[in-house]
């Protein structure tokens, strides 16, 4: 096997921005582990895939890479896990290319990196690639979309300090700002991203107004709990693990999933320019191959996903201790208060291919919230917009290599927490309807 690539450290930025992951960090991997655990992955992957009738390599003669080493930033955070296994278990050579996994301090951080050409590709916010290719949130620049690469296993923090006024879940939290008028303080991790799409979707269906009765401020994902620790704000939402560390560090509770808010919901994507998909696309087709193959190997079973566990925790990428990322990609919850559940729509990674294809109409449903709270002025031409980011062939050509399941429509339908039904069929009613908007 081959060895580890270690990630590219951002010169500027410390591991622990803000003494955020202060508790219990993880060492990094001994030698002899690391190689221990490569080998361990090998022989399960090998297995996995000689199961699976898994076909040849994809990248020969004129189908070659175009470029062999493709930097893609990541944020520390659970779900940058099928790019860094498939840098860590070799998957990227198999495809001609050879991932540098890069850390990144924040998604501003990554999105200036993306349009500059410092990154060729990021693990990376849906909304923010949609918010750059229209100009919201940041320099205008055409975008692409290769891949999703992950669903669920976002979650919704309080501080204690609310929880101890009786603030435990969405109901109890209006109730308490309805009651003890003050100003509430409430983190997402980029403007235009998917976290704050979350929290202002589930404020709204509580009847509270994201805009107006609270401030919601930008921080970025390692940072979240340190700034509540100090008593910067009320609450955020963020990727894990940085909401069940929250718990384990006694300064938060869980008070909702994403998943509570849309099953199944689209998160982190594989992002890059449009002008680097066509310059590169047998690169990108690789990038897909490789990360396609370490998702699969990451929701193939238990053993995987501890062992990715232990990986990412490492100071090179999460920088967290073990436990607090291992639990939840399990679909072992608890809220900090005393209640545990097991929950069957935790991170996918994977999910027999229904996760990574990147539907059209979840790219679309990012622009309609982005025109419910006024990012967005007017309506974009939403279909066509997702058509020009959204790499549906070179995903299908990628698919069909791994004899991955391919769904029938580009359009996926969905309820979601407030009872109505999105399906990217009339996007600007859909996003005219709302009751409670910018």
């Amino acid at each position: 096997m081959t060895t580890a690539h270690r990630p590219v450290q951002p010169s500027a930025v410390a591991d622990d921005p803000a003494g955020a992951c202060a508790s219990s960090p993880a060492g990094p991997l001994r030698p002899d582990r690391r190689r221990a655990l490569q080998r361990t992955a090998a022989l399960g992957a090998a297995t996995l895939f000689g199961s699976l009738g898994h076909p040849g390599v994809w990248a020969a003669g004129s189908d070659a890479p175009e470029k062999k080493e493709v930097k893609i930033g990541f944020i520390p955070l659970t779900d940058c896990a099928s790019v860094v296994m498939a840098s860590v278990l070799g998957f990227d050579q198999k495809y001609g290319v050879k991932i540098i996994p890069t850390k990144e301090a924040s998604w501003a951080g990554v999105r200036d990196k993306l349009v500059n050409g410092d990154l060729d590709m990021a693990h990376v916010l849906y909304g923010l690639i949609y918010g750059v290719h229209l100009g919201v949130g940041g320099p205008k620049r055409n975008m692409a979309v290769l891949m999703t690469l992950n669903h669920n296993g976002q979650a919704i923090t309080l501080s204690r300090k609310l929880a101890d006024k009786g603030a435990v879940d969405g109901p109890s939290l209006a109730k308490l700002m309805a009651s003890e008028k003050r100003e509430y303080t409430f983190a997402q991790t980029f403007p235009t991203g998917t976290h704050a799409m979350w929290l202002y979707y589930w404020m709204a269906s509580l009847g509270v107004h994201p805009l107006r009765d609270a401030k919601v401020i930008t921080v970025p994902p390692p940072q979240m709990v340190a700034n509540v620790r100090v008593g910067n704000m009320d609450g955020y939402c963020v990727g894990e693990p940085w909401n069940h560390r929250a718990i384990m560090d006694g300064i938060g509770i869980t008070a909702a999933t994403t998943q509570d808010i849309w099953k199944d919901h689209p998160e982190k994507v594989l992002g890059t320019t449009a002008d680097f998909v066509r310059q590169n696309p047998n690169t990108c087709r690789a990038v897909i191959m490789a990360v396609l193959e370490a998702s699969r190997w990451i929701d193939s079973g238990l053993q995987n996903k501890l062992k990715m566990a232990e990986t990412i925790a490492d100071k090179a990428y999460v920088n967290t201790s073990v436990d607090a990322i291992n639990q939840r990609i399990l679909g072992r919850y608890q809220n900090g208060l005393g209640r545990t559940w097991d929950d069957p729509n935790h991170m996918k990674f994977f999910a027999d291919g229904a996760v990574n294809y990147p539907y059209l109409s979840d790219g679309m449903w990012f622009l309609t919230q982005h025109k419910r709270w006024g990012l967005l002025k007017e309506h974009p031409n939403y279909l066509q917009v997702a058509r020009e980011i959204n790499q549906t062939e070179l995903y299908r050509q990628a698919a069909a290599q791994l004899k991955i399941n391919l769904p029938k429509s580009d359009l996926r339908s969905s309820k979601l927490i407030d009872g109505v039904v999105w399906d990217g069929k009339d996007p600007a009613r859909y996003a005219d309807a709302f009751a409670m908007k910018a």
